[in-house]
């Protein structure tokens, strides 16, 4: 129920507001139930493209995320140069996520594409400037 439906039933505006709230919060908490659990150890191929290194295929890419509290989560992952630790927010749309790094230049944007499946995509500009992404699919006990 709208608010502007509400403003013209004024007799009952009290009580329309409160159903309006009250769906508000209900879809609000709904919304919460679908947070999807991305804990678990996500594989695929890594394919980027930058001015210094052209197209790259990097093999497969092994992302592990240990730690999820509702929207918020952690995790790893190991690179050439060494193990990298991040922390991200899955967005209220239940399919968008993004995750960080403190020593790192870029951002990586991610989707939920399917059970058991993500796609992560990695965006840095500057001097290193590199934009790739990961098709990955979790592995372990259930999802293989």
């Amino acid at each position: 129920m709208s608010v502007s439906l509400c403003r013209r039933l004024s007799a009952t505006a009290g009580p329309c507001f409160a159903v309006a709230m009250s769906l508000t919060i209900a879809g609000g908490a709904l919304a919460d139930e679908k947070i999807p659990n991305l804990v678990g150890t996500w594989v695929g191929e890594n394919r980027t493209i930058s001015d210094k290194k052209g197209f790259s295929d990097w093999g497969t890419k092994k992302v592990e995320i240990t730690e999820q509290r509702d929207r918020r989560f952690k995790g790893h992952f190991t690179y050439a140069e060494g193990t990298k630790h991040f922390f991200g927010i899955i967005y209220p749309d239940n399919e968008t996520f993004t995750w960080v790094a403190s020593d790192s230049k870029g951002y990586n944007h991610g989707r939920v594409l399917g059970p058991g499946r993500i796609g992560a995509c990695y965006i840095e500009s500057g001097d290193e400037a590199t934009a790739g992404c990961a098709d990955m699919k979790r592995k372990g006990a259930g999802h293989e």
